[in-house]
């Protein structure tokens, strides 16, 4: 083989080469830039609240007495704005009626996924006793309402001593844990184990 066709078929391959790295190279600025936008779009989605999101974070701010930023599981308080109000039913599980042990169950089904369910004397079982100022939202708080020295109502600590419970009188709704009934009946709280 000549020197001169050598050169060609050399120059012939490089012009092959740069002509397909060129084009891997801009397909794949192009997919990195796709994908780029694609993750701008996502995070902005994220970020921006519909109305109801809006309500639902300004309406349980004003309740706990906490800044809106704060109320970041939109899933708890839509949880609870659906069931406010539901009247007690002893051993009642639905809207017709449900008791504090059935509406912390169900709570922590729908919004955390967990199988929690049972009296609720059973369900202090299930969690590991703390100390009431490691609250955090999500944690059981229970009281000894009907005996002293026994458990017998549950509710859910959301933030800032509140917490959401099933009450005999009122349903579902939120309390505070200083509230004179509640400081003298309150017994343990408990995280799940």
């Amino acid at each position: 083989m000549s020197c001169f066709k050598f050169f060609k078929t050399l120059t012939l391959i490089f012009l092959v080469a740069c002509i397909f790295l060129s084009t891997a190279c801009k397909t794949g600025r192009k997919t990195i830039a796709a994908k780029n936008k694609k993750n701008d779009k996502t995070v902005k989605s994220k970020s921006e609240l519909s109305p109801k999101d809006k309500a639902i974070k300004e309406k349980y701010a004003q309740a706990l007495g906490v800044d809106e930023k704060d109320i970041n599981n939109l899933k708890l308080y839509y949880f609870i704005d659906e069931w406010m109000g539901v009247p007690y039913k002893y051993g009642g599980n639905d809207k017709n009626g449900i008791d504090c042990s059935g509406f912390t169950g169900l709570l922590y089904r729908e919004v955390y996924n967990k199988n929690v369910s049972g009296p609720t004397s059973t369900l202090i079982d299930l969690t590991n006793i703390i100390d009431e100022k490691e609250l955090k939202e999500g944690d059981m708080v229970f009281f000894h309402i009907e005996k002293k020295g026994k458990v017998s109502h549950v509710g859910v600590y959301l933030q800032n001593n509140k917490f959401v419970h099933a009450t005999t009188k009122k349903g579902v709704m939120i309390n505070d844990l200083n509230e004179n009934y509640y400081k003298q009946h309150y017994f343990k709280s408990g995280r799940l184990k």
